[in-house]
């Protein structure tokens, strides 16, 4: 099984644009969202391209193959005009034998695991860093930031027979 991981959109019609071509690319089977699709936040100056409106059907056409969680910035109205869930504050999937725990990782987050078997994935965003560490052997992953990276570069994650690679995209 081939999953694309994203996170921290936040409405940047530029870069949702970006993943969009690397999901035609890649022909993912599914598409995984960490959160914060929609809105900048407070907290985060304007992405290049803000236009809410214009990544709605951007990730709309994908919403058979999408698994999203709630970020910190998701509200009811985000859910009102999207057509795929976004407001659970986790999900688990199991990929090829593997269990993985999504979450946006603002309640949850490799500091504060919540109760996995060893040899699962977590894997979160929020942070807006790219990770891949082991913390008491579960596998601890973020995809980056699409939009607004804070350690420099605009990413996400692919994962294909059992192996986790970054993507990123440069400006």
């Amino acid at each position: 099984m081939k999953l694309l991981i994203a996170s921290d959109i936040h409405g940047s019609a530029y870069w949702c644009r970006k993943l969009v071509e690397l999901i035609e690319a890649e022909r993912p089977d599914a598409l995984v969202l960490l959160g914060d699709l929609l809105y900048h936040g407070p907290r985060n100056d304007l992405p290049r391209e803000y236009a809410p409106k214009q990544v709605i059907p951007m990730l709309s056409q994908y919403r058979d193959i999408i698994v999203a969680v709630r970020g910190n910035c998701e509200a009811e109205v985000d859910q009102m005009v999207l057509p795929f869930p976004c407001m659970a504050d986790y999900a688990q999937i199991l990929v090829d034998g593997v269990a993985m725990y999504l979450t946006h990782g603002h309640h949850q987050n490799p500091d504060s695991l919540p109760p996995l078997p060893a040899g699962s994935v977590f894997l979160s965003g929020h942070t807006h860093v790219k990770l891949d560490e082991m913390r008491g052997g579960i596998r601890c992953l973020n995809p980056g930031s699409v939009s607004i990276p804070k350690d420099g570069s605009h990413s996400c994650l692919i994962y294909e027979n059992g192996e986790f690679l970054f993507h990123i995209w440069e400006e």
